[in-house]
């Protein structure tokens, strides 16, 4: 035999090893046995979306920098307290004043241990989220003052105006527990929608569902006095982000993976319908509604040549990768790209209205949602030990 043949088939045999064993344990797909890859045919990049140019989110304030890390969603209670958020060691904080700064205002899991304690430096947690929990949705009931809590491991869960230990209000649909609550909101009657962003990972799992194509994720209904749930929609990719609108008319809701901005119809002659309200510039986050009535859509990441090309490969191909030996945050790289800030503002007629970026991600980047108060926006990110403000300009209309 030829010595290169016998050389190709040793680098054969070791990458055989290699994707068969992981040997060194930082490979995406550890323990992972079920991927089943999925063609994501996405729509064309929209390359005349408009863009700022002036780049006006650098702008923005850095606060709270390595106070907590991983501020997903942040809301004001009724007498304008606040910000709250979640954050990555499971805890629901309260910003008090620059006197008392911020205070431990709720937690999500019965369970906690002494290894969800605060730690410095902060950082991501993902391996001990399903036991200290992972606050990602905010909401307040305006009735009750309760906070509504969609926590990634424990489902729907609600906690009084004086915080503590939240509890579950629903984490089964159909007797199957769910695995990824995403985001929520209620309209005005006190019916809560919901998103399950996948039937088949965990939020710590993410990469795989994002890479995989996974087509599992549901836009669900609950209603808190009768204790019904209801399926509304299913087979998204990833949805995620929940606001109804101000009439009460409608609830959009994003489905990140394929980079769209969805409108489920509540009333009228559309009721129980739902239609295409926005093909985005990137994988969207949360979205919230401002007191005029328009949305705010946190952009994650811009679309980028790498995730679609990751997209088109064959199945078989991704279920290499995962086996290789890259760590999470460069297999991220690839989906996401470099970091950069995006978010935009749609009326309630789906006009896109504002575009605010920093497209150097010298300031802010990986927003992952953006809630109005009093002139600005906080700005929360999942990735990021910050938040960022921006003051809006007085003639935001």
């Amino acid at each position: 035999m030829r010595p290169f043949s016998v050389l190709g088939l040793v680098l054969v045999a070791v990458v055989a090893w290699i994707l068969g064993t992981d040997p060194w344990k930082v490979s995406v797909g550890q323990g992972v046995t079920d991927f089943n890859a999925q063609h994501v045919a996405m729509a064309p990049v929209n390359l005349d979306f408009p863009r700022d140019m002036e780049n006006k989110l650098q702008s923005a304030e850095i606060k709270w920098q390595g106070q907590f890390f991983g501020p997903e969603s942040l809301t004001f209670d009724a007498q304008g307290r606040g910000p709250y958020t979640g954050v990555s060691d499971g805890r629901i904080l309260r910003y008090d004043g620059p006197e008392l700064g911020w205070t431990t205002f709720a937690y999500t899991s019965s369970n906690r241990s002494e290894a969800c304690e605060y730690k410095s430096p902060v950082g991501p947690n993902l391996p001990l989220e399903p036991v200290c929990g992972r606050p990602l949705g905010l909401r307040f009931h305006k009735e009750t003052g309760e906070l509504w809590i969609a926590d990634a491991y424990m489902g729907l869960m609600k906690v009084g105006p004086e915080g503590g230990q939240a509890e579950v209000v629903l984490n089964e649909i159909d007797g199957v527990r769910m695995k990824f609550t995403n985001d929520l909101d209620f309209d005005e009657e006190g019916n809560l929608y919901f998103t399950d962003s996948s039937t088949r990972w965990h939020r710590n799992q993410f990469i795989l569902s994002l890479l995989e194509g996974d087509a599992t994720g549901r836009f669900i209904k609950y209603n808190p006095t009768t204790k019904k749930t209801t399926v509304l929609l299913d087979n998204f990719r990833f949805p995620n982000g929940v606001a109804v609108s101000k009439d009460g008319t409608f609830v959009v809701f994003m489905e990140c993976r394929m980079a769209r901005m969805w409108r489920y119809w509540l009333k009228g002659a559309k009721a129980g319908t739902h239609e295409l309200m926005a093909d985005l510039p990137g994988w969207p986050d949360n979205v919230r509604r401002n007191e005029a009535g328009d949305f705010w859509v946190a952009i994650h990441c811009l679309r980028v040549k790498s995730a679609e090309v990751l997209s088109g490969l064959p199945g078989w191909v991704r279920a290499a990768i995962i086996r290789l030996p890259i760590p999470v945050k460069y297999v991220y790289g690839l989906l996401a790209g470099r970091p950069k800030g995006m978010i935009l503002r749609f009326a309630p007629s789906g006009e896109l209205k504002e575009v605010l970026e920093d497209q150097e991600g010298k300031v802010v980047k990986m927003v992952s949602e953006v809630e109005e108060h009093d002139g600005k926006l906080y700005l929360g990110s999942v990735l990021l030990p910050q938040v960022a403000v921006y003051t809006l300009p007085r003639t935001t209309a």
